[in-house]
């Protein structure tokens, strides 16, 4: 169906030949656009966004407009007291939003057809959903037939739940059939992600807050990644290239992918405008423009952006443009000066990507990580020697709760185990899944040389990588790897066996069966014998994450242990060492609970598992 075929249907609605407010400068061809509409006084703010990078909850007291070709703007829904995000289908026919029809109800996936009439509620999530986007069909296969669902995704909040900064709720993608049934989660970040939409080519890309570490400072960095529709293979998209926070993709023409970015972005998620390529996108980042504000990038089908954007200053409103990413040059499309008009997207049939079948099966709760080989890595070669790599470890992430008490700022850790590397460099593990893990490399002393961010396997997907923080875009080494040739190493334990590394349960007693004689009343400080030893050894002597670059750890083993690659001063001193005393576990146990995180205490955990239907995925 063609866009010129829809419009007739829009005029058969009722709509005349008006100019919309203030679009005297419109672009050439008219279009019918889904646009929200904010109180004026909302998205005027220029603060830094909370936590540092988590933009502001908006779209309260929103509305939702069709502005036609020609005619006047019309409200869609005029029954709900917010409405926020809209999204158009394939076919150019229905809107899906998110919406609450009274201040205190949560926010829930609705839909409506074009003429606003008829909304029905699609779901509410686990606590509240967000941002729905319609997804390319998805297929179940059966030994007898194909049986096609139509899937829309959204941001959904997990209820009794903190992000790892502990400064909101944690969010995540989930899907489900437009019927509200078959819903399930299908991203596993420990802090948030948000901001989903769908390439041409069927992948989802998303933002996603990355503070697995303390590395990058307190606030962490928003970096985008993609990921298929059922959340499988998942891959950084867009990351270190251009500014500390990347927000709100949106494909453009040319095979661009645009974003909001900034280092410190508005309350309201906006920022400079900037892209990159899809034929290269870890090595492409280029800024389009960075002249005032912009939010919500969207699909212009006639090609470029439609966006809103209003200038720095606090005295002027969104209006949406049209953009031009060759040139830069903005179009003034729409505005209403007595509102803000943030979210444009164009009611217009679409090309609809492939449909995808998934290879998530719900009758074993494991999935596989294997890897080629970890001497692949685009670290300096000569801070890596051939060898060097020993072990890898797997750690399991559990989420962090209100009041918590996480010292460190980090989530709480478990060990779900370690395998040997082969020689060749390779690994192959079966883990649980659906849950956050990380992958150590270790050396020989189970000093974690390289930690990744949180990935995740689906039920019975096989995750692999060519090597350990390679150039995801180089092309794998064409052998038959040594780990590929034998079973998986088996790190799948149940839950109550897992082991935590905790201060209190797990160093403390070590620190008084073999520490104070030299750092009690008569010893040498750091003083362990009175006041909070924890907040002793955090003080200089151990930084969580990292035990290679731990003064503790030096001490203990009587040698510096850090790495060319680590950014550590050079006045670091090593006290006399190693402590006579301790055995090789001892000493481990001081290692594992740094490079998990120096957990203070043991969490209260609740661990569950999801259920899952006959197609994969929890419901």
């Amino acid at each position: 169906m063609s866009r010129r075929r829809l419009l007739p249907s829009l005029a058969a609605l009722g709509w005349v030949a008006l100019v919309a407010p203030g679009s005297g400068d419109a672009s050439d061809t008219p279009l019918a656009l889904v646009v929200e509409q904010l109180p004026a006084e909302a998205g005027a703010s220029t603060e830094p966004a909370v936590g540092g990078t988590l933009r502001g909850e908006s779209g309260d007291g929103g509305r939702i407009v069709l502005v036609p070709p020609a005619g006047a703007p019309r409200v869609l829904t005029g029954e709900f007291q917010s409405a926020t995000e809209p999204d158009v289908s394939f076919d150019g026919e229905r809107i899906v939003f998110a919406g609450r029809k009274e201040a205190g109800d949560p926010w829930c996936i609705w839909e409506t057809g074009v003429d606003g009439a008829g909304a029905r509620k699609i779901t509410c999530g686990p606590g509240g959903a967000r941002h729905p986007i319609y997804l390319p069909m998805m297929y179940t296969l059966t030994p007898t037939s194909t049986e096609p669902w139509e899937q829309v995704a959204f941001v959904g909040t997990l209820p009794g739940e903190t992000n790892e900064s502990a400064d909101g709720p944690r969010t995540a993608l989930f899907t489900c059939r437009l019927d509200g049934t078959r819903e399930h989660q299908i991203t596993f970040n420990l802090s948030n992600d948000f901001d989903p939409v769908v390439l041409p080519d069927g992948r989802m890309i998303f933002a996603s807050l990355q503070r697995r570490s303390l590395e990058r400072g307190p606030e962490g960095r928003m970096a985008l990644f993609g990921v298929n529709i059922d959340g499988t293979d998942l891959m950084i998209f867009a990351g270190d290239e251009g500014r500390r926070e990347k927000r709100m993709p949106a494909y453009a023409a040319d095979r661009l992918v645009a974003f909001v970015e900034g280092d410190h972005l508005a309350d309201d998620g906006a920022g400079s405008l900037a892209a990159v390529s899809l034929r290269r996108n870890l090595h492409s980042h280029r800024l389009l423009s960075d002249d005032g504000l912009y939010r919500a990038p969207a699909t212009h089908p006639e090609g470029g952006l439609l966006v809103a954007w209003r200038p720095g200053s606090r005295d002027r409103d969104y209006a949406i443009h049209r953009f031009d990413p060759a040139t830069g040059e903005r179009t003034l499309v729409f505005d209403d000066p007595e509102r803000n008009d943030v979210w444009a997207r164009a009611l217009v049939p679409r090309p609809v990507p492939d449909g995808r079948s998934s290879s998530v099966r719900g009758n074993d709760a494991v999935g596989w990580f294997y890897g080629l080989d970890v001497g692949i890595s685009d670290l300096d070669r000569d801070a890596w020697p051939p060898g060097l790599p020993r072990r890898l470890r797997v750690i399991e992430g559990l989420p962090r709760r209100p009041g918590d008490g996480m010292a460190t700022g980090l989530a709480p850790r478990r060990l779900l185990g370690e395998a040997d590397l082969a020689g060749d460099g390779s690994f192959n593990v079966e883990v649980p899944a659906d849950i956050p893990v990380e992958l150590q490399l270790l050396d020989e002393d189970g000093l974690a040389l390289q930690t990744c961010g949180w990935v995740w396997t689906r039920w019975k997907e096989a995750r692999g990588c060519i090597g350990c923080h390679e150039d995801p875009e180089r092309t794998p080494p064409n052998r038959f790897v040594e780990a590929a040739q034998a079973p998986p190493a088996r790190l799948t334990m149940p839950p109550e066996r897992r082991r935590f590394v905790d201060f209190a349960g797990t160093v403390r007693p070590i620190i008084e069966r073999q520490c104070l004689e030299c750092h009690g009343e008569r010893g040498q400080p750091p003083r362990l014998d009175q006041g909070d030893a924890y907040e002793v050894l955090l003080d200089g002597s151990v930084q969580p994450g990292q035990a290679r670059t731990s003064p503790l750890i030096w001490h203990l083993l009587g040698r510096r242990t850090d790495r060319r690659w680590d950014d550590v001063g050079a006045d670091g001193t090593v006290a006399p060492g190693p402590v006579k005393g301790l055995t090789r576990e001892d000493v481990l146990t001081f290692i594992q609970w740094i490079d998990l995180g120096a957990l203070r205490a043991r969490p209260d955990v609740r661990d569950h598992a999801p259920a899952l239907d006959n197609s994969g995925g929890s419901r």
